[in-house]
């Protein structure tokens, strides 16, 4: 609550494109700002801002009307932050015309009002307007509103200002802590060295809660271009959705709603050690990765010591007590720390020293955040239930390898970065001349756990020649998608065995010719069943009837014609298996083994 303003500047801006609920979802820039100045205390408005207003004192004050949120939250802040223009103070404060007239009408429903409907139920003539006089006349209409609110017998306070917030302030978040589902949403497709600053001012004009803004990592423990955000409220959740496919530098982001779950899982904590050493606000936090086990505290510090002669100074906050080494449950190091610094000047200077050496080891060094910090340890803290697969497993698949041998040639390549509207013929027109060197079965599409594209793609090539040119070709070059806009891909060569890694999570990759795996142009001997109907019945009714009655797959479709080589893009799923044994299955010496999907996998053959 703050006291009545003395002057309300009533606002309208109009884009290029789209107006009214959709203004400011298409990144169209503004074309158009109207505004008239009203004398609140005499109850009059004047047509332009005078000397006379400003000559008035430091007691006079001035703020914002506007008709909804769009106007400054979706217009004006977004296109300042996108061209690094320094916006005034009187825009991080503004009222809501909707919100004000509702209090005195409370049977409107906020979402519908507009100010055709505000005019009619409050002013006793309402007239239509030519097209190129409406943004004029939706001045004066919402001038002549705040006129009637003001008069009697409405005698209307203005005193209730919505906010801006002109920061992201960084934060910690507990695992107790409730979080509501329609706060959350996921960003995805972000560039891999954004920050949550970077977020923050994708989201400028909207208010993100304090230390609302988590990274997600990847299984090797990297930023994968997802992120989750928490706004303070629904209004600023659903006002961020329609940034959807808005653009930050070059890469366009997809925003979907997400749950408070989502969020804890990626940005809550538990541990007291974590809560003290990031409830110091305002640090810049820098990660250290590739850390001696040795190391110790006072190593770390001379590392970020100033050398003699050298006048850059990159002191550590609170010195030891601005070290956080993270460790595995049994206190084993992992190579990995965190550490304070107190203002962005010292951690520039330390994030000089990447890969400088500490020991016998060159230490990489990256800016991280609170969230960063918490999922990280969340990580290392939880151990896996199974650390290996099941020896049963192995013998239940045909032997027929997928991958090559695993060694140390980098007959492969690494896809990163790829829009998630690819598909294998954009691939394919990417690699253009190297498309003759993929090996059959040679296209690996890596899909998420909610079985979406991840961005990532790994490709078998016929030598480590062939592979390692096409890296030096096609690194960073741009790739259209039919349905996306461009973007630029990173191409990496690689082994067998590190794409192995990377599809099955550590584990050999079992053979794609399975009954249920592969199209039905292949044909197979028939496969004795692993359990009896009875018992696959009796222990998982849906499960059992799905192994031992397969559905069958279509067979794929031809991205070319019958006189080229015949491409085909098949989707099979590979499963993770857990070995549970119950009470009642120890006495009958019976093992159940239950199934989940873990990701899919796409091959292209010829």
């Amino acid at each position: 609550m703050t006291a009545q303003v003395d002057y309300l500047v009533v606002v309208f801006t109009a884009t290029s494109g789209a107006s009214g609920e959709l203004l400011g979802s298409d990144e169209k820039e503004l074309v158009q700002l109207v505004w008239q100045l009203v004398d609140v205390k005499n109850k009059k408005f004047h047509l332009q801002l005078t000397n006379e207003v400003n000559s008035t004192g430091t007691g006079t004050s001035v703020c914002l009307c506007t008709d909804g949120q769009l106007h400054i939250r979706q217009v004006i802040h977004p296109e300042a932050a996108s061209k690094y223009i320094l916006v005034p103070d009187c825009f991080f404060s503004f009222f809501d015309l909707r919100k004000e007239f509702k209090e005195h009408f409370p049977t409107s429903d906020l979402k519908a009002l507009n100010i055709h409907d505000m005019a009619e139920g409050i002013l006793p003539n309402v007239y239509s307007v030519l097209p190129a006089e409406v943004a004029v006349q939706q001045v004066q209409t919402m001038t002549s509103i705040v006129l009637a609110l003001l008069s009697e017998p409405n005698c209307h306070t203005f005193s209730c200002q919505e906010r801006v917030s002109e920061k992201f302030e960084t934060g910690t978040c507990s695992k107790m802590e409730k979080v509501c589902d329609n706060t959350v949403i996921r960003a995805r497709g972000l560039p891999w060295q954004s920050s949550d600053q970077d977020i923050a001012r994708f989201f400028r004009g909207l208010n993100i809660a304090k230390g609302g803004a988590a990274l997600c990592l990847n299984a090797q423990g990297r930023r994968n271009g997802e992120a989750l955000v928490r706004f303070i409220s629904e209004e600023h959740r659903d006002l961020a959705l329609k940034r959807h496919k808005h653009h930050m530098g070059s890469r366009y982001i997809e925003v979907y709603k997400a749950t408070g779950e989502d969020f804890l899982k990626i940005a809550g904590g538990t541990s007291n050690e974590v809560a003290m050493f990031l409830s110091r606000e305002d640090q810049i936090i820098v990660r250290m990765r590739g850390l001696p086990f040795t190391a110790t505290h006072e190593q770390v510090l001379n590392f970020f010591s100033p050398e003699e002669g050298i006048k850059e100074t990159c002191p550590v906050s609170g010195e030891k007590d601005g070290i956080l080494f993270v460790r595995y449950p049994d206190g084993r190091p992992t190579g990995d720390a965190f550490v304070l610094f107190a203002c962005e000047e010292h951690a520039q200077c330390a994030l000089r020293k990447h890969k400088e050496i500490l020991g016998r080891r060159y230490i990489e060094l990256f800016k991280s955040t609170a969230a960063e910090v918490q999922q990280v340890l969340n990580r290392y803290s939880s151990a896996p239930l199974i650390s290996v697969a099941p020896a049963p497993l192995v013998s239940m698949l045909p032997s027929v390898p997928l991958l090559p041998p695993p060694g140390g040639l980098r007959d492969c390549l690494r896809l990163r970065g790829l829009p998630y509207t690819a598909s294998i013929e954009d691939i394919l027109t990417f690699l253009g001349e190297f498309t003759h060197d993929i090996r059959p079965h040679g296209v690996h599409m890596v899909l998420n756990q909610q079985g979406r594209p991840s961005g990532d793609c790994f490709i078998q090539m016929t030598s480590a020649e062939r592979a390692l040119q096409a890296s030096q070709r096609l690194h960073k070059h741009m790739m259209s998608s039919q349905r996306a806009n461009s973007r630029y891909v990173e191409v990496f060569p690689c082994s067998a065995e590190e794409m192995g890694l990377v599809l099955m999570g550590g584990l050999s990759p079992p053979p794609c010719k399975s009954r249920r795996l592969s199209p039905p142009s292949y044909s197979f001997a028939p496969a004795h069943p692993v359990l009896t109907t009875e018992a696959a019945a009796a222990l998982y009714p849906p499960m059992g009837q799905m192994l031992l009655t397969p559905r069958p797959m279509h067979t794929g479709h031809a991205y070319y014609p019958a006189s080229a080589q015949l491409y085909m893009n098949y989707t099979a799923y590979y499963p993770r298996y857990t070995l549970m044994l119950s009470h009642e299955q120890k006495e009958g010496h019976m093992l159940a083994l239950k199934y989940r999907p873990l990701f899919k996998f796409s091959g292209l053959i010829n």
